[in-house]
């Protein structure tokens, strides 16, 4: 182990996250997805995918601080939600939901979901809602998961263990031609 890091892997907690999101067109289907990533600005980085642990701790920033963050080439961790479609007029929807427990030495949650037929508004709370139970359940948070979404969110919140939940979402219709149409929303992490 090295002096300076005795814990292994500690260099390897990101300390700040930023969402960001983007839609593209285009005759080819990964064309699509490129100019999608172009939109949300990480199209210059090699993308790893991680699951939905937001670390202790962690920064969220905006969008126009973090992108300045990153440099080309860069491996950068993301939660990715994406979705596609050649059909035109078809509703695409991807989204990036996070619940903080208020404990911000505590871990939370990032979800992510892609749909299709749904409103950006739906979506966005889909994943949002999917972030909280995630939390609610590790935080023992007593819940009945047959009620609505809204009703959920006052039960967490009330709890006094979930500090904040949001979401993130980019929404499209398929081209009307019926070129590709990709949507993405990204959590961005930064160490």
């Amino acid at each position: 182990m090295e002096k300076n890091n005795p814990v292994p892997g500690r260099n390897m907690i990101p300390k700040k996250l930023f969402f960001t999101k983007g839609v593209g067109i285009h005759k080819q289907k990964l064309a699509s997805f490129e100019l999608a990533l172009r939109k949300a600005g990480i199209e210059k980085c090699n993308l790893v995918y991680v699951s939905s642990i937001f670390p202790p701790n962690c920064e969220i920033i905006p969008a126009s601080e973090g992108l300045k963050m990153l440099l080309s080439g860069q491996i950068t961790y993301t939660v990715l939600a994406r979705s596609e479609t050649c059909e035109p007029n078809r509703l695409i929807s991807s989204a990036i939901g996070l619940a903080i427990p208020k404990d911000h030495e505590g871990y939370g949650y990032l979800s992510e979901h892609h749909s299709f037929g749904e409103t950006a508004k739906k979506a966005g709370e889909y994943a949002e809602d999917l972030a909280a139970t995630m939390l609610a359940t590790t935080l023992g948070v007593e819940f009945d998961s047959e009620t609505a979404w809204k009703e959920r969110e006052q039960v967490y919140k009330a709890s006094g263990k979930i500090f904040k939940t949001t979401n993130v979402v980019q929404s499209a219709e398929g081209d009307k031609d019926g070129k590709w149409t990709t949507t993405v929303a990204a959590a961005v992490f930064l160490f």
